[in-house]
């Protein structure tokens, strides 16, 4: 896999298009993080880690599960998912030049100097950094 970020915000895009409940995935401590950014913000009900299992050969890896979240009416919390810097083009945006997304309805996450953060955060601490993507 050459994009593992690009891939947890596809599985969370397609999975909130046909409403299902929960997205599983492999887990990284950076998914994790972000996973926890958006639940902190409101975006999805619940990120936690489901640890591995142990089979006859080898051992199974750790598994990331994203419990969405939707509206009264049925609607999921995210729309829209971008994946902003790509591994082909990296996109770095100093502290003046942060992204404002949806007129501030949705956020964006940067990787930053003091770990990833939303770019409101960024604004407050007074850091630039890379975007990885934009949510609303």
């Amino acid at each position: 896999m050459i994009d593992p970020i690009a891939d947890m915000l596809t599985r969370i895009r397609n999975a909130a298009a046909i409403k299902k409940a929960e997205v599983v995935l492999p887990m990284s401590k950076l998914k994790l993080n972000i996973a926890k950014l958006l639940e902190q913000n409101g975006w999805v009900e619940k990120a936690e880690v489901l640890p591995a299992v142990a089979k006859e050969k080898g051992s199974a890896f750790d598994q990331l599960r994203i419990a969405l979240k939707y509206k009264a009416d049925g609607t999921p919390m995210i729309s829209s998912v971008t994946r902003i810097s790509k591994s082909s083009r990296r996109v770095y945006v100093g502290k003046d030049q942060l992204p404002r997304v949806l007129n501030g309805y949705g956020i964006a996450l940067i990787s930053t100097s003091q770990g990833i953060m939303t770019n409101r955060e960024a604004k407050k601490k007074n850091l630039g950094g890379e975007v990885i993507c934009e949510i609303y």
